[in-house]
């Protein structure tokens, strides 16, 4: 996704936040949904950064069949998910997509 991409999921899209994540979800109308990760400074130096990047990617890779498609999703770190392991942003993750509605039914239980 490019900035303009991101720039239009704030404006337009509908957002929900936990404790570690921010999520903004838009229509794409595309077959396929588009990831966008954005980890501000305030999180921690750059390993820690792209540490939490690479968390939020690989949680997302791994439930992406429960995911409903045809959404533009931005993923937001908060400052409190700098320490946090694998398992708690995933879970973080997945209850975003709840609150937004956009995970298949059959396949949460």
């Amino acid at each position: 996704m490019k900035n303009k991409d991101f720039q239009i999921v704030y404006k337009k899209g509908k957002s929900y936040a936990n404790k570690y994540l921010i999520m903004y979800v838009l229509n794409n109308k595309e077959e396929e949904n588009r990831l966008g990760i954005s980890v501000s400074k305030k999180v921690g130096n750059s390993v820690i950064r792209h540490r939490i990047t690479r968390l939020i990617r690989e949680s997302y890779r791994l439930q992406k069949e429960k995911f409903q498609s045809g959404y533009d999703i931005v993923v937001i770190a908060r400052s409190s998910a700098k320490d946090k392991s694998y398992d708690e942003i995933e879970s973080a993750l997945l209850h975003l997509g709840k609150l937004h509605n956009i995970l298949e039914e059959s396949l949460e239980n």
